[in-house]
């Protein structure tokens, strides 16, 4: 088989999968992984990327399909591998590892999301006090009482339901999707060919290796795979795996369609310098073009596009955490896994309250420190497993695993190298 053939056989669906045609399960569960990738990081992504100049943001353009999709998949295929028909990642990793290596895969798994939750709760809440100060005009509430009531409102929508969920991401992502698809095309009159320096081999490789880990996690939706994979395996039973490979093809699709048009937009806007400059400030790129233009558009339209991308990955970020922190406190306490997952609510309640109304400095250094464990988990660790499991065995042919360990591998070493430099 041809290469080019493998790769068409890789990025599409098993033929199955057409027994049950497409249904609004599968757009309600595209919508909501879309949600949980797109978090307030789409923001500064422009700026990260648009950095290295354009042939290495060509390069990435053309990488993130393959690594998102197959990444992702390979993980979902991970957790339906279980022998136990609702296997959550703990258990899963615990079954294959052994309960030593499970449990400390687990718990790392649960400190790569948790840190993020914590960010979205400092972020949300500024933006929404930024928002009330500066665009209503009026008088911020405490913020005791302000942070409380917008975790606490998030957290609701978890307790009301996979329904209720599905419908809040509904609700949400359709109007983020659609404004960022608007503002990228808004900013198309502002267009300018970018500059083209001379090629030199090692300054572009260390660039678009360093590039690596931003794609990564502007891509993400790993915290919601494992809640994702077990509800396909309860909705399709035997086609769970085929039906979930369909379902993130197509989210990987809207992901790198929506994001990188925007990206590009907003880096084809802007020049190195002002780039720079907008990284020197620490800014979101919409912040940066709203300061530059004084544009009553991009103005209104930044702290709408912030608070919706924040809220929806808030919520992916907490199905992963709240199903991992469930496992991990009942099995040394002996608690059921109900009581076990109202202790891990609570627990996760107030500790993301408490970061809000703190409002620490330290949130880069977290979100950067728990981003080697995201690689390693999302990218690695399922392809150790297809060769140490025989219920993955299927899986070795092809030039997918390899692809994704070179990857994984490379975006891991680049964030370490970025910690320790």
């Amino acid at each position: 088989m041809s290469s080019s053939a493998e790769i068409s056989r890789e990025l599409s669906g098993s033929p199955s999968i057409t027994r049950t045609g497409w249904r609004r399960h599968d757009t309600h569960w595209v919508i909501s992984l879309f949600g949980t990738a797109v978090g307030a990081g789409i923001l500064f992504l422009p700026i990260n990327l648009g950095l290295g100049g354009i042939w290495p943001l060509v390069i990435v353009a053309v990488l993130a399909g393959p690594m998102t999709f197959l990444a992702h998949r390979g993980l979902a295929r991970f957790v339906l591998s279980s022998s136990r028909p609702h296997a959550d990642f703990t258990e899963v990793a615990e079954e294959h590892f052994g309960k030593m290596a499970g449990r400390l895969i687990s718990v790392l798994y649960f400190l790569s999301i948790f840190p993020i939750l914590l960010i979205y709760g400092v972020g949300l809440t500024n933006t929404v006090e930024s928002f009330m100060v500066n665009q209503l005009a009026i008088v911020a509430p405490n913020r005791v009482m302000l942070s409380g009531m917008l975790v606490f409102a998030m957290i609701a929508v978890m307790l009301a339901g996979e329904r209720a969920m599905l419908r809040a991401f509904a609700f949400m992502v359709y109007p983020l999707a659609v404004i960022l698809a608007a503002l990228s095309v808004y900013l198309i009159p502002q267009w300018h060919w970018p500059e083209v320096a001379a090629f030199e081999g090692a300054r572009f490789l260390n660039t678009v290796w360093l590039a690596l880990p931003v794609t990564v996690f502007a891509f993400s939706h790993a915290a919601a795979i494992s809640g994702f994979a077990n509800v396909q395996r309860r909705e399709y039973g035997e086609l769970a795996e085929a039906r979930s490979g369909l379902i993130l093809r197509n989210t990987t699709v809207m992901l790198v369609g929506f994001v990188l048009f925007f990206v590009f937009s907003c880096v084809l806007s802007l020049s190195p310098a002002q780039l720079a400059e907008a990284k020197a400030q620490n800014v979101s790129v919409l912040s940066y073009l709203a300061n530059i233009t004084d544009n009553p558009v991009i103005v209104t339209l930044g702290p709408l596009i912030a608070f919706i991308a924040i809220s929806s990955s808030f919520l992916g970020h907490f199905l992963g955490a709240r199903e991992s922190l469930k496992s991990l406190i009942a099995k040394p306490t002996g608690l059921s896994l109900a009581k076990a997952d109202k202790l891990g609510i609570a627990i996760m309640f107030f500790a993301i309250w408490g970061a809000a109304v703190v409002n620490p400095g330290i949130l880069g250094l977290m979100e950067t420190l728990s981003g080697p464990v995201i690689a390693m988990i999302l990218f690695i660790m399922p392809v150790v497993a297809i060769y140490r499991v025989e219920a993955l065995a299927r899986f070795r042919k092809g030039w997918a695993n390899g692809f994704i360990l070179l990857t994984g591998s490379l975006a891991v070493s680049a964030l370490l190298f970025s910690l320790l430099k």
